[in-house]
């Protein structure tokens, strides 16, 4: 898959999106890094379990970490879902 952002592009979220529901699996969302509190990630929803634990992956795969090298991402971890870029 190509990668859906590139180097410069700004992305607007939204931070309430998932206060009332789960995020749900294709959908980008904005996540802090669960071993890296100070940095924060894009990264696409592959899937949700019940307990609202996400699965991350990331759209260039042989470029970034994503829940292949650090494991599921709890929800309190999601800061919001990404609503545009440009």
């Amino acid at each position: 898959m190509f990668p859906l952002l590139k180097s410069g592009d700004e992305i607007l979220i939204n931070p309430r999106a998932y206060k009332k529901e789960l995020p749900q699996p294709g959908q980008l969302v904005v996540a802090r890094h669960p071993y890296r509190s100070d940095l924060k990630i894009v990264k696409r929803v592959t899937s949700v379990s019940d307990d609202g634990v996400c699965y991350l992956q990331g759209d260039n795969p042989a470029e970034s970490t994503d829940s292949d090298s650090f494991g599921r991402v709890p929800l309190k971890h999601i800061v919001g879902q990404v609503t545009g870029r440009f």
